[in-house]
């Protein structure tokens, strides 16, 4: 691809995205101080995912979907490949979830509070104790009915093969008794690699397992719950994508 067009797309997607925030703005603002749960901004995002994956020729399938119970609470546990995995998961997934986010998000001015208002779990990675604390609080927050949504790995994985799993997403489904729900994202560093805002019109494959028990195994046997879940998305991950 010749300079000049990487240049073109570069400026292409970012000034949807600029566009698409000032047009949100007012109403997830808005949304986010008078509802109670959260839900509404929540439903008011997914506009913005699907707007930017249509202005990029990017096109989302998912398998699965079955797999999810509406009355049914989750941790969903995904790969992380790049940042269109995010548009893909709000676009596709056709349930109301919170990010587990870095605290660092809410000193973005006005936006940090609006995810905050919008009870989204802020995580304090300082240490291991102040980042259980605030796990702990967001999870008071948390809606009913309401499931929870976490990057395991907790970055973008460079070359698509899985990293290590963070025990914190594992940690909130035993604290909650809420099963485990493994998904598995394909395509999507074809279409935005790591690092760029180059990118390439494709599709995305979004892939729900079977929902894990996380009461099955005691606490002390974490390290197990962990294996069976990368299983379950190691299983469905396509490396060459």
């Amino acid at each position: 691809m010749s300079k000049i067009l990487g240049t073109v797309k570069t400026i292409w997607l970012m000034s949807w995205a600029a566009f698409m925030t000032l047009f949100l703005f007012f109403p997830i603002m808005t949304t986010a101080f008078i509802s109670k749960t959260g839900n509404l901004p929540f439903t008011l995002s997914k506009i913005w995912a699907r707007v930017i994956l249509f202005i990029t020729g990017t096109r989302v399938k998912i398998r699965g979907k079955e797999n999810i119970n509406k009355k049914q609470s989750y941790v969903f546990i995904s790969n992380h490949q790049s940042q269109f995995d995010i548009l893909s998961i709000v676009a596709t997934l056709g349930i109301q979830f919170r990010w587990v986010i870095k605290k660092e998000i809410m000193k973005v001015p006005l936006f940090g509070y609006a995810l905050y208002k919008s009870r989204n779990i802020f995580v304090d990675r300082s240490n291991t104790e102040r980042a259980k604390e605030s796990i702990h609080r967001g999870l008071e927050r948390l809606p009913d009915g309401v499931s929870v949504m976490v990057f395991a790995e907790g970055t973008r994985s460079p070359d698509g093969r899985l990293g290590k799993f963070k025990k914190g997403g594992f940690n909130i489904a035993q604290d909650k008794g809420f099963p485990i729900l493994p998904v598995t994202v394909n395509g999507s560093r074809r279409v935005l690699p790591k690092k760029s805002f180059v990118f390439y019109p494709g599709t995305i494959d979004v892939v729900v397992g079977k929902p894990i028990d996380s009461t099955a195994v005691g606490k002390g046997a974490l390290d197990e719950l962990i294996a069976a879940t990368r299983r379950a998305i190691e299983m469905n991950l396509v490396l060459d994508s």
